[in-house]
């Protein structure tokens, strides 16, 4: 079963893999760490899924600021599941479906650019690349596969190397973050402030993350 959250004022969602709904308490943490308004897609392929999982389910969707909530299935018994508890539920055949959750997939960019403050609560994630033209506010998460350059102030966290590539950096016009996390690295941002009229980069050095002068150097 997939489930799509996606911001419904932005291009942002997510998309989370269950294979056991009773067994996903790390991934229920996250959705709290989305924030919205969401809406809220379940996909579920030739999967029965109960009622009283469905309402557990949806207890978790409470919390959060969902818009909407709806269920996709080919599953008979899990459209009638989701019927039960007043949740829109459509049954359509399962390549349908596939094609559904292929064109989610086909949207996700790689490379993205922001432009404009990141506020307390705003999370912005990258498949590559993130570049955010304006500052990053304290309580905002930014996180890239790749890496990250906010050419403003980041304040908030920053997590780049998501995917485990230790060459990842964060740059910032001014860092001073919150948090600083490469791959499996993670770091505490200085006590001290950073100097103005310069830019600085933090990277990996040696299993430490190090923060030094971001000297960007012309091509003749």
């Amino acid at each position: 079963m997939e489930i799509v959250l996606k911001n419904t004022k932005s291009e942002y969602y997510e998309i989370f893999s269950f294979l056991d709904l009773d067994d996903n308490h790390e991934t229920f943490k996250r959705f709290s760490s989305i924030k919205g308004p969401l809406e809220a897609r379940i996909f579920a392929v030739n999967e029965t899924i109960s009622s009283h999982q469905l309402s557990k389910l949806k207890h978790h969707f409470d919390k959060i600021n969902i818009y909407s909530l709806c269920i996709y299935s080919n599953n008979r018994d899990t459209v009638l599941s989701g019927k039960s508890l007043k949740i829109d539920s459509t049954f359509i055949k399962e390549k349908e479906i596939k094609n559904k959750l292929l064109l989610f997939n086909s949207k996700k960019k790689q490379d993205i650019l922001h432009e404009g403050t990141v506020r307390s609560g705003e999370r912005i994630s990258s498949n590559g690349n993130l570049c955010i033209i304006g500052d990053v506010n304290p309580g905002a998460i930014v996180s890239a596969e790749k890496n990250i350059y906010v050419w403003g102030k980041l304040l908030g966290i920053a997590f780049a190397g998501k995917s485990g590539n230790k060459n990842a950096s964060i740059a910032s016009l001014y860092l001073n973050p919150l948090q600083l996390r490469i791959a499996d690295v993670i770091a505490i941002g200085p006590k001290d402030k950073p100097k103005n009229g310069y830019p600085e980069i933090a990277e990996i050095d040696k299993q430490t993350i190090i923060i030094k002068p971001h000297i960007i150097e012309s091509k003749n």
